[in-house]
């Protein structure tokens, strides 16, 4: 049984499917939710090389994307939250700032989940790929049970590690 469940999220329509599946296993038993938004470090470092030309401090800069993107992510999550906790689950949100599959296996292992429920797609789709780049490496690396939910699709494709 899948008590305690943790949805990584980026806000994405795959996201949004994979909120609909986890609000689907209330009836098979689970209770609690972790939502979590992984703010990616490596895009915002990335977004330093584009603004190069900006005079000032690269680090202080750095540290302004993170917070905004942070506040952004906000009531995002808590929206999302909401819905989890209109269904009859305990929600819990996190937003944190690094690599998105370290943060999800990281927060999985701390929060001791039974289940991590991932859209097979974030942002970054790239449409010709099986798996998005990190719902992959949550599948090969997580000591956890991770369902997939496929984009486009009404049913949830379930991948056991």
């Amino acid at each position: 049984m899948y008590r305690k469940i943790l949805l990584p999220t980026d806000f994405s329509d795959c996201a949004a499917m994979a909120l609909g599946a986890v609000i689907g296993l209330k009836e098979a038993g689970s209770r609690e939710v972790l939502v979590l938004h992984v703010v990616d470090i490596r895009q915002c470092e990335q977004a330093l090389v584009g603004t190069a030309w900006v005079k000032g401090d690269p680090g202080a800069y750095l540290k302004h994307l993170k917070e905004e993107l942070t506040v952004n992510a906000e009531s995002k999550i808590k929206e999302i939250g909401g819905e989890i906790e209109k269904a009859g689950m305990t929600a819990r949100t996190r937003i944190v700032t690094g690599v998105p599959f370290r943060e999800i296996l990281r927060a999985a292992d701390e929060e001791r989940v039974d289940l991590i429920v991932i859209g097979s797609h974030g942002k970054s789709n790239i449409r010709e790929m099986m798996l998005g780049s990190v719902s992959e490496k949550v599948v090969r690396k997580a000591r956890q049970h991770v369902l997939v939910v496929k984009q486009g699709g009404d049913e949830a494709a379930g991948e056991q590690s």
